[in-house]
């Protein structure tokens, strides 16, 4: 049987925002489901397992959009 756990849980687990698990589910890095009464996102714990262990191998990779870097790079260089 599958458990399912809320968003809040699950940003309580991996350490990252609400926010950030639904950006992650638009970009398709970790799938959420609707919950069938109120269609609130909720995760798998199986899925939710995989991702923390994607993570303590250092696989689980977030990509950053070259204007992203570059922006904090002369963020960097200004303050010094």
């Amino acid at each position: 049987m599958n458990q399912y756990i809320t968003i809040k849980e699950a940003s309580t687990i991996l350490g990252v925002t609400k926010l950030t698990l639904r950006n992650w589910d638009k970009s398709g890095k970790l799938l959420a489901h609707r919950h069938p009464f109120n269609n609130y996102r909720v995760y798998k714990l199986e899925d939710i397992d995989k991702v923390l262990e994607m993570i303590e191998n250092d696989i689980f990779i977030v990509k950053k959009k070259k204007d992203e870097l570059r922006k904090l790079a002369v963020k960097h260089l200004e303050e010094e």
